[in-house]
């Protein structure tokens, strides 16, 4: 049977050259290449490369020093990973339900919730920019300077996505975290990155992401000097020189992959338009389709179980966060709390899109999908 996974990277010869170099000793550091051009990318000042996602996101806390029993505000439709970065502090997340139509916080919701959590330990906003879509950051910055906090975007499905011409991670965020890896185990290599336009949150993560180990040097393999010290509590989240040589041919083709996954989008969306039962993504503001999540307007289970038949793996983003165990136990929520996610959510399913797929395997997806919802009951 034909098999088309949830998402696979793009690898050429540029992956193998660069990893090749650091096995036959470089002279130079691929991470600091990799930071390097990733801030020239975006279009920020710093940039510091973490061994995956998450590890950007908790890092990005430390760096803005979170404290115990601090608030932060997050969309109850993001990856599980943004509240529980916040939660290792023992800070507390707070939930925003979202628009039905882009799947990022609802505006109007956001202010109703800020002007009821305003309080000093209110920290901040981490704000999901929902399948390559991001969200409307200019009323996001005006309700930040209002109530005196920070933005930290969570960007991990965002990475070379633009808002009014400007890429994410050079707007007005405090910290932007990016992730290179899509697949949650067995990824090829593993990278997350944080960007900045601040110094002194630069250089706090810098110190802290390897143990806060200060000394008076380390050596061309990196081994530590003879004399060090450690002066804060820091964490282990630096990137190794193979991933860095990676995740350098991955940023190398950046341009590609987005151009590549819009091409597929525009596929998709022309071969769904009249197909029943199906609803394709609204694009309000630049979208780089990093997932291509539909609607499915009843049983979408039964829809996916089918699909997985046919070989066409799948994925939902996201399960509201208030829907999982730990959160709807830890903090009494009900169902119905966040009425739109939960709508969405009964209704979503993300299809394979990345720059990978082939025209065929892009037209196996279509065809399925049209014949599987044609017969949908």
């Amino acid at each position: 049977m034909r098999e088309i996974p949830f998402y696979k990277p793009l690898i050429d010869e540029l992956e193998f050259t660069y990893i090749s170099e650091v096995l036959e000793g470089s002279k130079s550091s691929k991470i600091d290449q990799f930071e390097e051009n990733a801030a020239k990318f975006i279009g920020a000042k710093h940039a510091v490369a973490t061994c995956n996602g998450t590890a950007a996101m908790h890092l990005a806390m430390c760096a803005i020093d979170m404290k115990r029993g601090d608030k932060f505000i997050c969309s109850v439709n993001s990856a599980p990973t943004v509240a529980e970065v916040v939660r290792h502090f023992d800070a507390e997340p707070i939930f925003v339900d979202i628009n039905t139509d882009d799947f990022n916080m609802d505006i109007a919701k956001l202010e109703q919730t800020l002007a009821k959590e305003a309080h000093k330990k209110l920290k901040g906003i981490f704000v999901s920019h929902v399948a390559g879509q991001p969200s409307d950051m200019n009323a996001i910055y005006e309700l930040a300077k209002k109530y005196n906090i920070q933005v930290v975007d969570d960007a991990i499905s965002a990475f070379g996505a633009s808002y009014n011409g400007k890429k994410i991670g050079a707007l007005k965020s405090a910290i932007s975290c990016f992730r290179f890896s899509h697949q949650i185990k067995y990824s090829i290599a593993g990278c997350g990155i944080m960007v900045m336009n601040d110094a002194e949150l630069y250089e706090r993560a810098k110190l802290l992401i390897n143990h806060a180990l200060v000394s008076n040097g380390w050596d061309k393999f990196g081994n530590l000097g003879y004399i060090y010290d450690v002066v804060d509590i820091g964490v282990k989240y630096d990137i190794n020189e193979i991933n860095a040589a990676y995740v350098l041919g991955q940023l190398a083709k950046i341009d590609k992959i987005i151009a590549r996954q819009k091409e597929i989008a525009a596929i998709y969306n022309k071969a769904f338009e009249n197909c029943l039962n199906i609803k394709t993504p609204i694009a309000k503001r630049e979208h780089i389709y990093t997932q291509y999540i539909i609607k499915v307007n009843k049983n979408r289970d039964k829809f996916a179980r089918n699909l997985k038949e046919a070989g066409i793996f799948t994925g939902l983003h996201y399960i509201p966060l208030h829907l999982l165990s730990y959160y709807k136990i830890k903090y009494g929520l009900k169902v119905n709390d966040f009425p739109s996610a939960l709508a969405n959510y009964q209704q979503i399913l993300s299809l394979p899109i990345y720059a990978a797929m082939s025209d065929s395997d892009v037209e196996y997806v279509c065809d399925t999908v049209k014949k599987i919802a044609k017969n949908h009951v």
